[in-house]
């Protein structure tokens, strides 16, 4: 099937899934039919601090018109913070959506956790994950932590890139979480594979990502 992704927000997250459909295929044996557009993550970052999901879904779905054009068959947000919309963009989507939200509470029922801890964007830690998560209980990190972890976040995602700082602070607020509770930590933003990438983290993860990428696959090969 030709997957139609929507990419851009931010950069490293649509290299991300990208790759990571490549490497599936390839290890399968078999050939990705894939179109992406570039959605600006600035823009995207501004409708979500205003709160506007509506408009941000009308773009959304503009883009996904031109995949269909170009001979998609299904599509999908390549960003955890995109999903903001998603209920938005769900009855004006000119294509179905593989929903990353709905594969990750898919995939957290089936691992038994009940106690999360999330990282990510301002509303995805507000949220748990735009409440899109019923199977456990979404922890966030609180005080000047909860602060550190958001503006960390979007700093790396507008660019692409991480930095020591940045990682410290997803590291020391993951061991915080886990030690409130958490069974595991969500990595809720899409980019913080970057600060992950490479590294054994001290603590389990859940990579939304990761699941989001699995769940595209599989749609692929239909």
């Amino acid at each position: 099937m030709h997957i139609g992704l929507i990419g851009g927000i931010g950069p490293a997250a649509t290299d991300f899934y990208y790759r990571g459909l490549v490497d599936r295929h390839y290890e399968a044996g078999t050939r990705l039919e894939c179109t992406i557009l570039h959605a600006d993550v600035r823009t995207m970052s501004r409708n979500l601090q205003e709160g506007q999901p509506k408009r941000q879904a009308e773009q959304f779905a503009a883009l996904i018109a031109r995949l269909k054009a170009a001979g998609a068959e299904t599509a999908a947000v390549t960003s955890m913070g995109g999903h903001f919309c998603i209920n938005e963009l769900l009855p004006i989507s000119p294509l179905p959506l593989v929903h990353g939200i709905h594969a990750v509470e898919a995939a957290i029922a089936k691992s038994g956790l009940k106690k999360i801890g999330v990282l990510g964007t301002k509303v995805v830690m507000q949220t748990g994950l735009y409440g899109g998560v019923k199977a456990a209980e979404m922890m966030a990190p609180t005080d000047e932590g909860f602060d550190q972890v958001a503006a960390a976040y979007m700093a790396m995602a507008q660019i692409g890139r991480v930095n020591d700082q940045q990682r410290d602070v997803f590291f020391r607020e993951g061991e915080a979480l886990m030690k409130r509770g958490a069974q595991a930590i969500m990595l809720g933003g899409t980019d913080l594979f970057l600060a992950f990438q490479g590294r054994e983290a001290p603590f389990p993860l859940v990579d939304c990502a990761d699941i989001h990428v699995a769940a595209i696959y599989e749609r692929s090969k239909a």
